[in-house]
C-alpha cells in the first residue's frame, strides 16, 4: 500500500487492473487500518476517476458473498448516500411501493454512514431479518416480489472498511460503489446520485453493461427525487431537468418537508405513516414520484402518468403494506 500511496499523491490515478488489485488487496486483509484510511482520505482531495470506479467495484463483486436470484425482470433502487441530508427512508419505502406495484426489487443497502438511518437502520427496526440464504431470499423475492442485499453480511471482505467509514463519519468514495456492487445484478436500476460528475460515471459504466438504468440528482444536492428543486434525469431514453410538475408534484416541496427524524425510532415511525397511508402530502409525493420513475425503467414504454398511478395504487390501496408486512412476519 505504501507504493500506491505514494504513485497517488505523486498526481497519478490508478488504471482499471491497479484500482482492481488495489481493492482486492483491502478485502483479503492484506493492509492495516492505518493504510486504508489514508486510501480512503485521499480521495477527499482527488476525484475518483471512472477506470478505478471500475476497478474498485469489479474487485468488490469478486469477493461478494456469491447470490443467484432471478434477476433478469428485477430492479434495485439504491443511492449513493453522502448528501449530507437526512431524509426519510425514501428510497426503501419507493422499493416497498414498487413490490407492491407488482414488480420484483433486489435491493441493497447498508446502515446509515452520513445520515441517522440507512435502509438496514430503518428495516431493522421494523423488524426485517437479514439473510445470506439463497432459498429464503428466493422465497421473499417470488411471494413477495422484494427481498433484501443487506451489505455487510454480502461484502464480509470490508468489515474493517465499514469501522473507518463510520468513524470518519462523511462520505468516501465506497459511496460511489454501493450502487454498482449488487451481488444479484439485478438488470434493471434507478440509483441517486449526491452530483453530477458521479452521474456521469455511472452512465458510463451502465452503458458498458447494457443494464437498464435512470440515474438521478435533485438539483438543490439530494441523491434522490425529492421535489424540493428540479431533477436531472439520466437513462437511455431521456437526459434533461424535470421539474417537481414534471414528476407530478402539486407543488415544491421544503427540505424541511423530507426530514428523516433525529432517531431510529422517529425513523421507523415516519416510514410505518408513510406506509399506512398517512403520510404528509410532501412525503407520499416524494415516494411516488420516485415510484413511478422506477417503474418507467422497467417499462420504459409507459408514460410516467401511468407509472404513477401504478404507485399511487400500491401505496393506497394497502398492496404496499400488506406486501411488506409479509416480508417481514413470513
Amino acid at each position: 500500500m505504501k507504493k500506491i500511496l505514494t504513485y497517488l499523491l505523486a498526481g497519478n490515478s490508478l488504471t482499471e487492473p491497479e484500482a482492481y488489485e488495489a481493492m482486492k488487496g483491502i478485502g483479503q486483509g492484506i493492509y492495516n487500518e492505518s493504510h486504508i484510511t489514508a486510501f480512503v482520505t485521499h480521495y477527499w482531495y482527488k476525484s475518483v476517476t471512472t477506470p478505478e470506479l471500475a476497478g474498485f467495484s469489479k474487485a468488490l463483486l469478486e469477493l461478494a458473498v456469491p447470490i443467484e436470484l432471478p434477476a433478469h425482470k428485477a430492479i434495485d433502487l439504491c443511492g449513493t448516500g453522502g448528501d449530507g441530508k437526512n431524509t426519510f427512508n425514501i428510497s426503501t419505502l419507493t422499493a416497498v411501493v414498487v413490490a407492491g406495484a407488482g414488480y420484483k426489487v433486489i435491493k441493497h443497502g447498508n446502515y446509515g454512514v452520513t445520515s441517522i438511518s440507512g435502509s438496514s437502520n430503518v428495516l431493522e427496526q421494523m423488524g426485517y431479518q437479514f439473510s445470506t440464504n439463497q432459498e429464503q431470499l428466493a422465497q421473499q423475492l417470488n411471494q413477495c416480489n422484494l427481498t433484501f442485499i443487506h451489505a455487510p453480511m454480502f461484502h464480509p471482505a470490508l468489515k474493517e472498511v465499514g469501522g473507518i467509514r463510520k468513524a470518519l463519519g462523511i462520505k468516501t468514495f465506497f459511496n460511489m460503489l454501493g450502487p454498482l456492487v449488487n451481488p444479484a445484478q439485478p438488470a434493471y436500476q434507478m440509483v441517486g446520485v449526491y452530483d453530477l460528475q458521479v452521474a456521469r460515471q455511472y452512465q458510463y459504466l451502465f452503458q458498458q453493461s447494457n443494464k437498464q438504468y435512470t440515474i438521478v440528482h435533485s438539483l438543490d444536492g439530494y441523491d434522490e427525487i425529492t421535489l424540493t428543486s428540479d431533477t436531472r434525469t439520466i437513462s437511455p431514453h431521456f437526459d434533461g431537468i424535470l421539474s417537481p410538475a414534471q414528476l407530478l408534484a402539486s407543488r415544491t416541496h421544503a427540505a424541511s418537508e423530507i426530514a428523516g427524524g433525529k432517531t431510529l425510532v422517529e425513523a421507523a415511525s415516519i416510514f410505518k405513516l408513510v406506509l399506512q397511508g398517512k403520510g404528509s402530502q410532501a412525503q407520499n409525493e416524494v415516494v411516488l414520484s420516485n415510484a413511478a420513475v422506477a417503474i418507467q425503467t422497467l417499462k420504459p414504454s409507459q408514460a410516467l402518468q401511468a407509472c404513477y398511478q401504478q404507485a399511487k395504487e400500491s401505496l393506497f390501496s394497502g398492496k404496499a403494506r400488506s406486501n411488506f408486512n409479509r416480508l417481514i412476519h413470513g
